[in-house]
This record gives C-alpha cells, sequence and structure tokens, in this order.
C-alpha cells in the first residue's frame, strides 16, 4: 500500500465501480480497485511517461 496517496479512476467506470484500474499520480502507480490494500505497480516518472505517449500515438483500438 502506498500510504498518503490519491487514486483515480476513468470517469468511464461510472464513479462507484469496484472493478476499474486506479492511477497516482504523484507517484506513477497503478493498483486494482477491487483490492486498494493490495500491490501497487510502480513507475519511473520517465517510464510513466513512455507509457503514457505509447497509448497517446496508438492507432490500435485499446478495447
Amino acid at each position: 500500500m502506498m500510504p498518503r496517496t490519491q487514486w483515480r479512476k476513468s470517469s468511464y467506470s461510472g464513479g462507484t465501480a469496484n472493478d476499474c484500474v486506479e492511477v497516482a499520480l504523484a507517484h506513477p502507480a497503478v493498483r486494482d480497485s477491487k483490492d486498494p490494500d493490495g500491490p501497487a505497480l510502480v513507475f519511473t516518472p520517465d517510464a510513466w511517461s513512455a507509457f503514457l505517449t505509447e497509448l497517446q500515438s496508438t492507432t490500435t483500438p485499446l478495447l
């Protein structure tokens, strides 16, 4: 668990669903909302930036 971290869900999740991916931006990390005390994938700022750049540049549908 990451103390004092504010987690955000996508607006596409409907706001109350607990089967979403949550993102922490202060310390780039991703976790499963079904297990908020479980593990989180933590990224370096450079790795997170590269990940976002790749997502924004893809032409293949992600879903």
